[in-house]
């Protein structure tokens, strides 16, 4: 396909949940529904925006930092999946050169993880203590685009079990020092205990979630607090359970239970109205391309499939700030052989991924 190739496409152009066109058009890499002159290339098919995997992690491996070439195959297995917006929820690697390839997904970045010392993965995050919270949040505003993620729990040694991060007084500064500077905020959140100071400190999403519960789960749909359940990443819950059992016995307990409540946490969530998108956590332990088997497990959770689809393009990218199918909006779908909306598996088999509006491998 030549850069003066129109892109004409024909078939199901899902625009939103329930509008549908019947073609549109890529001129000069940019979407059109007006017919415009010259050679054409057809696709036919089930159209999609571009998916939205809204928590991974590239240019972050099992060791920390990734070298370039390894980050260039980790965009390179989203984009294969037709993953083509991903939001960085934290990562030690500058990626920045990424925003320079037009043949790469879209990286929305949250900057460095911000943990406690001694409390999260060797070599992922900003170690550090609640006295330098504020600043090192100012300092990851700056670096990234609009969001920084804390690591809101993560297991106390001394205590054996999981426990929440951060002082309520230092969250809260640190949360309005990031909506100063025009960032929103996100964390890392296994347990039950750090959710309430987190959500009434005014943070913006919860990645996982996996304690929310009768009690906080109102709260999350009052404030409007977002959450990614990261479903695949939760499945990892009991074989995490069995290698900390002889240390950690209560952690290892508490684990178990979060897992076997995950579906019935995400329901409880969608049914209350909290707003839920698809993420992965890819990257680190994780492989890439996995937002298709999210999707599917958003629906076994019971969310509907339009509603598991949406979290992962149209209701995620109008909450990331990026559009979707819109007259003269950046050309990133996906193209299908079958209707997503009727079963959400049609999205492991993409039948076209279009970026930048080029016709990709």
């Amino acid at each position: 396909m030549s850069d003066h190739t129109v892109l004409h496409v024909k078939g199901r152009v899902l625009t939103g949940p329930e509008d549908v066109r019947d073609e549109l058009w890529v001129v000069g890499g940019r979407i059109t529904y007006e017919r415009p002159a010259g050679e054409t290339l057809t696709v036919r098919g089930w159209v999609l925006p571009g998916l939205v995997d809204a928590h991974c992690h590239v240019g972050l491996g099992a060791e920390g930092a990734v070298d370039a070439g390894t980050t260039e195959k980790q965009a390179l297995t989203e984009r294969a999946i037709g993953a083509l917006l991903l939001r960085d929820a934290g990562s030690p690697s500058d990626t920045r050169w990424i925003d320079d390839r037009a043949d790469l997904p879209k990286i929305i970045r949250a900057g460095r993880h911000i943990a406690r010392t001694r409390r999260y993965i060797r070599n992922f995050a900003h170690e550090i203590e609640p006295g330098d919270l504020v600043a090192y949040v100012a300092q990851e505003a700056r670096r990234g685009d609009g969001w920084v993620k804390l690591v809101g729990d993560w297991i106390d040694r001394d205590a054996g079990d999981l426990a929440a991060c951060w002082p309520r007084g230092e969250v809260e500064a640190a949360i309005a020092e990031a909506h100063r500077l025009g960032a929103r905020v996100t964390a890392h959140c296994f347990a039950e205990d750090s959710l309430r100071d987190l959500v009434e400190a005014g943070i913006d999403c919860i990645e996982h979630a996996t304690g929310l519960t009768e009690e906080t789960i109102p709260l999350f749909a009052e404030r409007g607090v977002a959450i990614v359940p990261t479903l695949v990443n939760i499945a990892t819950f009991p074989k995490l359970a069995a290698g900390g059992e002889s240390r950690f016995p209560r952690w290892s307990a508490h684990m178990r239970r979060l897992y076997d409540s995950r579906y019935d946490t995400v329901r409880s969530a969608y049914d209350a109205g909290i707003p839920v998108f698809a993420g992965t956590d890819a990257g680190g332990s994780l492989p890439h391309g996995l937002v298709a088997a999210e999707v599917a497990e958003l629906v076994k959770a019971g969310i509907p499939a339009v509603d598991a689809l949406s979290a992962a393009c149209w209701g995620a990218r109008e909450w990331l700030g990026r559009s979707s199918l819109a007259e003269g909006a950046a050309a990133d779908f996906v193209v299908y052989a079958a209707d997503p909306r009727l079963d959400v598996t049609v999205l492991a088999r993409p039948h076209r991924v279009v970026l930048n509006g080029r016709v990709v491998d």
